[in-house]
């Protein structure tokens, strides 16, 4: 039997959840401000600079992911737990092909 906090579907919807929340970040900004986080997270990893757009949303989501704050997996399934009604809005629906074995 899978323990409550080992559930695959609950999983997979922390990880829809924190996809979102970094999805949301990294789109309600100006080119400009990702290049920016992009330039910051590469020196911080001693990196070269991005040489895309590409690299630089990769480099800007790695940073934008630390920024956030995201509750641990723990926090965040004792939270829906008690009121999925509050987390369902935010997710993707990505957990549904994880739920599907995709």
């Amino acid at each position: 039997m899978v323990e409550r906090d080992e559930d695959p579907v609950l999983r997979a919807k922390y990880r829809d959840y924190c996809s979102a929340k970094v999805a949301d970040a990294v789109l309600s900004l100006p080119p400009t401000e990702i290049y920016k986080l992009a330039e910051a997270e590469a020196r911080a990893s001693n990196r070269l600079a991005p040489a895309s757009y590409n690299d630089a949303i990769r480099f800007a989501t790695r940073k934008i992911r630390e920024q956030l704050n995201l509750p641990e997996f723990q926090d965040w399934a004792r939270a829906y737990r008690e009121d999925p009604s509050r987390y369902d809005p935010e997710l993707f629906g990505l957990w549904e092909s994880e739920e599907e074995g995709d």
